[in-house]
């Protein structure tokens, strides 16, 4: 079944912009840069994986052609985020000529917000003394945390999260390609999980397909540790309704015996009231209540506790509004 990688988001990573799906718009104006053989300097902005990576190795690849990896390097701004890397390994990259007919260089500097204020300043100053043999393409998930005389360098492209069409689309090409057998409900499931992220569909389906080559959505809903939305909709109900011996139970089973991450269940959470038609002041206050769990979570507090205490506040917030 498997031929060159064991994952699959490397295996069926698309080798050219044509075959990225979901970006239509962002891969037509990249691809003019592949007619003149030229680019300016490239800012990648947008959740994880949307795309980013692939857009710029794929760029490369067919700027390039064969010699792309003599003339394309990439480097993880997050492993090392000082100044030294600016002064090291991308100076000494951007300051060398470009191998065979080649005018310059690609670097791609992935997760490019990492970099601390000082880097960044570095690494502009870079940027402007090597433009001849060198261009950047860097990549972040938020834009904000670049500087600004950075931005003002580059071509902004902004990757939006994928559509569920487009994400079905690739789920059952893969699934042609691997003989596997997935159900309409499990596709809806994968949607469900990926929020626009095609790296976690294709893991899912990976996942689903090591147990069982037919997969539904109960195997994807185990194999990642997710809450189904019913189940989700149930404890809100439960909330809502003032018992909280009831949804307490429920909360429980969900974190202890399913093994579901708190964090995980306030995002779900919050996702359910989005699309719930019920009072706006209620529902404004139940969001208040998911953001105040969810800070004091990444601020390190009891994450059972906490999650106790989110289901009381939705009781009592319940009991207020009735």
């Amino acid at each position: 079944m498997e031929e060159n990688h064991t994952i699959w988001i490397e295996k069926y990573r698309p080798a050219r912009l044509a075959d990225i799906v979901g970006q239509d718009e962002i891969v037509e104006r990249l691809s003019s840069y592949v007619k003149t053989k030229n680019l300016p300097h490239l800012l990648f902005t947008g959740n994880a994986g949307v795309g980013k990576t692939t857009a710029a190795v794929t760029l490369a690849r067919e700027i390039f052609g064969e010699s792309w990896q003599m003339n394309f390097r990439e480097l993880n701004a997050s492993d090392e985020r000082g100044i030294d890397v600016v002064r090291n390994q991308i100076k000494q990259f951007a300051r060398t000529t470009p191998l065979g007919e080649s005018t310059f260089k690609i670097l791609f500097l992935d997760e490019a917000d990492a970099l601390t204020t000082d880097a960044q300043a570095a690494l502009r100053r870079t940027m402007e003394s090597y433009a001849q043999t060198c261009r950047f393409i860097l990549s972040c998930n938020y834009s904000s945390k670049i500087i600004d005389p950075i931005q003002s360098r580059c071509a902004i492209y902004r990757f939006k999260p994928l559509s569920p069409a487009a994400i079905k689309e690739e789920i059952l090409r893969i699934a042609c390609r691997e003989g596997l057998t997935v159900s309409l409900e499990a596709m809806d499931a994968m949607v469900y999980i990926a929020q626009g992220d095609m790296r976690k569909a294709i893991n899912a389906l990976q996942g689903a397909a090591i147990i069982n080559r037919n997969i539904d959505a109960a195997m994807v809903y185990a194999i990642t540790s997710t809450a189904r939305p019913e189940e989700i909709d149930e404890l809100l109900n439960l909330s809502l309704s003032g018992d909280f011996d009831g949804a307490e139970s429920l909360l429980s089973h969900l974190l202890h015996e399913r093994g579901i991450a708190s964090n995980e269940l306030i995002n779900q959470c919050y996702r359910a009231l989005l699309r719930r038609d019920m009072d706006r002041g209620l529902k404004v206050r139940l969001i208040d209540h998911l953001g105040e769990a969810d800070f004091r979570l990444s601020e390190g507090a009891n994450s059972d506790i906490q999650m106790e205490a989110l289901i009381a506040r939705f009781v009592l917030s319940a009991q207020e509004r009735s």
